[in-house]
């Protein structure tokens, strides 16, 4: 079976799972923040929303430097509202997917660049990016995002049946 058939049984459901959770926020909380070091909630729905757009960038090019030598630092979108939000994901999703579906095994097997200044972070097999950086982080802020509905009494959707939120 060629990887990307793999994956993506495991890519449409992570990605429907964590859909549910920045469809809850609220466009009115987005400035809501559990801690002063933390993220508002509105910035940490729109990491959640572009984390899919990280897997195009993966499997469409050789690195990414979040900080380049000499330009722009990576600069994350803003979302003036939950609909917004909510479309930043779905181009993002959509956009993913079809990525990892035209992937072919050479392409996934190949080494992948995260670089931060110049500086690389990380060198591995986009394949792994893709379970590493790319959903395992989505997974890791979805839980965050999570305690951050529950803490604006906001309820929790469920993800693999029904939760006591919405029992």
């Amino acid at each position: 079976m060629p990887i990307a058939a793999a994956l993506l049984p495991e890519v449409d459901q992570e990605l429907a799972n964590t859909r549910k959770c920045p469809e809850r926020v609220p466009s009115a909380k987005f400035n809501s923040k559990p801690h002063p070091k933390s993220f508002d909630l509105g910035s940490l729905a729109v990491h959640i929303a572009t984390v899919p757009e990280w897997g195009v960038t993966t499997l469409n090019t050789e690195t990414f430097d979040y900080q380049p030598p000499g330009a722009e630092p990576y600069k994350p979108p803003v979302a003036k509202d939950t609909a917004e939000l909510l479309a930043m994901f779905d181009k993002g999703a959509k956009e993913f997917r079809a990525a990892l579906a035209a992937a072919d095994d050479a392409a996934l097997s190949k080494n992948w660049q995260f670089l931060g200044g110049g500086t690389p972070i990380f060198t591995m097999p986009r394949v792994a990016v893709i379970r590493g950086m790319i959903l395992n982080h989505m997974i890791h802020h979805r839980g965050q995002l999570t305690v951050y509905l529950r803490l604006n009494d906001i309820p929790v959707p469920a993800t693999y049946g029904p939760t006591a939120d919405e029992s």
